[in-house]
């Protein structure tokens, strides 16, 4: 198995070296090419290696490689940002590192299909646990979030400063349980953003509940779960919730809720979005 991963890590750098012209890569042509591409020594240079040792690396020997000579690698041959990371994962079995946050771009796809799941509850939410996108079901029973400022639209910030997510989650502690340890988790790809830094400092200051929840360092992608909700109408809404990855941009994740079977929860969905209930939460406030 290692040696198929140093075998496709050279076979992929040396298709991209192929399809580089030394026009692109801001070399002159010059004479007696027999192949297309770039050669090996201007690589090499390009990316402040020795001729020897990038010529190792393309033969699939086993050679220790940084993060430092990948990134330069990536940036000479023009990767994009699927072959920098497919990149990373052959030499180093990991992802690249991500210094800051960019907010990535939402496919008319993903948005096509939420809005098809009419009477599932679901959004997008970025790394940071923002809410970027939901369907009608979802601002049904969690408010309309985009009506909300900036800093009201983060998951973790409406969970831990507003009071109405403790009035009708049956089980907050548990879900602030879970829902911090993912956020955690998207901490470390985002270590150096600032953003985090700030938003992390001033939880800790204003909720005791976060500060002791963050002291613990739990770190785990809780893939799907359950969730009750409390209407003092209506009742209880029991939904089955559900973290979908997207592949075009893996700084994108769905969160659907799922009406539980044999409860009432579709039935109390439908009055939501009929407008016969209001949202279980007030209008302006709303929940995580």
């Amino acid at each position: 198995m290692e040696l198929d991963r140093r075998h496709e890590l050279a076979e992929f750098l040396r298709s991209r070296r192929a399809r580089l012209s030394p026009e692109e890569a801001g070399l002159p042509r010059g004479a007696r090419r027999r192949t297309p591409g770039l050669r090996r020594e201007e690589v090499a240079m390009l990316a402040g290696t020795s001729r020897e040792w990038y010529t190792w690396l393309e033969q699939g020997r086993d050679i220790n490689v940084s993060v430092q000579v990948l990134e330069s690698l990536a940036r000479v041959l023009r990767l994009g940002a699927d072959e920098r990371e497919h990149l990373f994962l052959l030499a180093l079995r990991q992802p690249p590192p991500v210094e800051t946050f960019t907010q990535p771009i939402i496919s008319p796809t993903v948005h096509q299909f939420l809005d098809h799941l009419e009477k599932t509850p679901a959004c997008v939410v970025d790394a940071r646990m923002n809410v970027v996108m939901q369907n009608a079901a979802h601002c049904a029973v969690f408010g309309d979030y985009g009506a909300r400022p900036e800093k009201e639209r983060n998951l973790i910030w409406r969970l831990f400063t507003s009071p109405f997510p403790r009035q009708i989650n049956v089980a907050w502690e548990k879900v602030a349980q879970v829902f911090i340890a993912r956020f955690r988790a998207g901490y470390a790809r985002f270590i150096n953003d600032p953003w985090w830094t700030e938003q992390i400092a001033e939880l800790s200051r204003i909720s005791p509940e976060f500060r002791e929840l963050w002291a613990r360092h739990d770190v785990f992608n809780l893939s799907d779960g359950q969730k009750t909700l409390h209407h003092g109408e209506a009742g209880d809404l029991v939904f089955d919730f559900l973290w979908l990855q997207t592949v075009d941009a893996s700084d994108l994740q769905l969160l659907i809720h799922i009406p539980h079977s044999n409860t009432d929860t579709a039935s109390i969905l439908e009055r939501l979005l009929s407008g016969e209930l209001l949202p279980p939460a007030d209008t302006e406030g709303g929940h995580s």
